[in-house]
């Protein structure tokens, strides 16, 4: 259900949905990642179960080979069994880190990035780091519509033309509206 639209004219549009990221309609998706890339719980397992062992495997690979990955950096990886061309790990920072609005700016941006060099047209993301990171909503909500604005006002020409943010919690949800200016 799309809760609100954004259009940025010829660069593309964002929109704000409920729903199930599994299910979006998009060519890939963000996962909530942490630096090692360990998809054991939260957002990141439900992602790893669904897309079954192979998306681990690369990923525990990747982190082998180039070592833990800083808050406010993606990586992506093939999507396994899951539907889409694959999954941007977008690692957001953790409550405490310092300066989490920014970091989680920077990693939302970066898997924006991932996903245009991959030549997307759609990406879906989750609450990242609003979870068990336990970045404040606010916090969130502010890091999300930024990378978002500065992604589609910082580009003339872009594959990624479609970004949207999927959210299931309320608190998450009315921050974001709110940062929108549709709440209060």
């Amino acid at each position: 259900m799309i809760l609100a639209e954004l259009p940025f004219g010829a660069a593309g549009n964002f929109q704000v949905v409920q729903g199930n990221l599994l299910e979006e309609p998009v060519d890939g998706i963000v996962n909530a990642a942490n630096g090692r890339l360990a998809h054991g719980g939260g957002v990141a397992g439900i992602i790893s179960r669904a897309a079954g062992p192979s998306l681990q495997q690369e990923s525990d690979r990747i982190v082998r080979e180039r070592g833990p990955f800083p808050a406010g950096s993606a990586v992506l990886t093939g999507a396994g069994k899951l539907p889409f061309k694959g999954v941007v790990h977008a690692v957001g920072p953790r409550q405490g880190d310092g300066d989490e609005e920014a970091s989680l700016c920077r990693a939302l941006t970066e898997a924006f990035r991932r996903a245009d060099e991959s030549g997307w047209g759609s990406l879906s993301f989750p609450a990242v780091s609003s979870g068990i990171f336990a970045v404040p909503p606010a916090v969130c909500a502010r890091a999300y519509v930024a990378a978002v604005r500065g992604w589609f006002e910082s580009r003339t020409v872009a594959s990624l033309r479609l970004i949207r943010l999927c959210l299931r919690d309320p608190p998450v949800v009315e921050a974001v509206l709110a940062e929108l200016g549709l709440r209060p």
